[in-house]
């Protein structure tokens, strides 16, 4: 599906999700010395996955910054040095350590721009890994996007592709507030087009259609994309035609996009890998109870991890996650074929 933020002249380019992550960062890096990186591990080991891999030997230490194992230290000199004409990216190994730097998040970096009056920016991007990498058990595999959706003042992005992650990462860098940037550790491996163009960007706010149909949308969210369009060729087998929709941006929310899909198929199901409970999903799903409800035949159904720790067994882990096969028993239940 082409993207509308795409010129039709710009030169394309295979890239996998991680290097569309890492070329963002040394394009912007190169572009303006307040850029730089910290994190654990992100210089000399190229960060735990690999994406800030050789930053280090073009931009050195001063700009490649290893730190000490504190979530809570990282998130407060990178609000500290955004606060003073920087431009920091902070990597967070996992996401479930986000919580180590709950108190930073929510009552310093988000409230930093109002609690001054407007005067203070914060261009600060906070890089964070989410989701399931296989085996990684209850503390390294959760999906915490849903958590700081309730927090004024922090945007959040979910890319699904690495086109969308150059260009999403590269919007983060450029603008005045924080940004909690969560990147599906599944998808780092995934390869796609991306723009070859050191200014292609991506603005927030703006949904990405993934792919058009008549019948029936799907709201998916991060890898769920992935799994949505693989159930929506699936069931295009039964003549289901199933619209998949990428929000790309939680916070803020193209509703305009979600409700004219709804408004054409009548029919709705929001995926997401986060637990089912209070997830993504629950706020979307309550906007469209609140202003789509007279395009909708059916309820709004909803896809998510089930509400339990996420197990070490992988046998365990695969029946606790969402997959394509729960989006496709979602959407026949509209039909009675569930």
């Amino acid at each position: 599906m082409s993207d509308k933020n795409v010129n039709a002249n710009i030169e394309m380019k295979e890239l996998s999700f991680s290097e569309a992550i890492r070329e963002a960062m040394v394009e912007e890096m190169r572009r303006d010395p307040g850029v730089f990186l910290m994190g654990e591990d992100v210089g000399v080991f190229g960060g735990v996955w690999g994406v800030s891999h050789d930053m280090l030997d073009e931009f050195g230490p001063e700009r490649v910054r290893d730190t000490p194992i504190s979530e809570i230290a990282i998130v407060g000199t990178g609000l500290g040095a955004a606060m003073v004409g920087m431009r920091p990216i902070v990597e967070i190994m996992f996401g479930d350590f986000l919580m180590c730097a709950g108190d930073q998040i929510a009552n310093q970096v988000a409230k930093a721009r109002f609690m001054s009056g407007g005067k203070a920016d914060v261009p600060l991007t906070i890089r964070v890994t989410t989701g399931a990498p296989g085996s990684s058990a209850a503390q390294h595999s959760q999906s915490p996007e849903s958590w700081f959706m309730n927090v004024p003042g922090i945007k959040i992005v979910t890319p699904a592709t690495p086109a969308d992650a150059k260009g999403l990462l590269r919007t983060a860098i450029r603008g005045a507030d924080p940004v909690l940037f969560f990147e599906p550790k599944m998808l780092y491996a995934d390869k796609g087009a991306a723009p070859d163009d050191p200014d292609f960007a991506v603005p927030f706010g703006e949904a990405r259609v993934a792919r058009e149909g008549r019948d029936v949308t799907v709201i998916a969210v991060g890898i769920m994309v992935k799994h949505a369009l693989a159930a929506a060729a699936q069931l295009a087998e039964d003549d289901i035609s199933v619209e998949v929709v990428d929000p790309r941006t939680l916070v803020p929310l193209d509703k305009k996009t979600l409700i004219d899909s709804v408004a054409k198929t009548s029919r709705v199901v929001v995926a997401h890998e986060a637990h089912l409970r209070s997830g993504p999903g629950a706020e979307i799903a309550a906007m469209l109870a609140e202003e789509a409800i007279e395009y909708l035949d059916g309820p709004i159904v909803r896809v998510g991890a089930k509400n339990v720790p996420l197990p070490y067994n992988p046998a365990l882990e695969n029946y606790v996650l969402p997959d394509a096969s729960d989006i496709v028993r979602a959407l026949k239940s509209f039909w009675g074929k569930a």
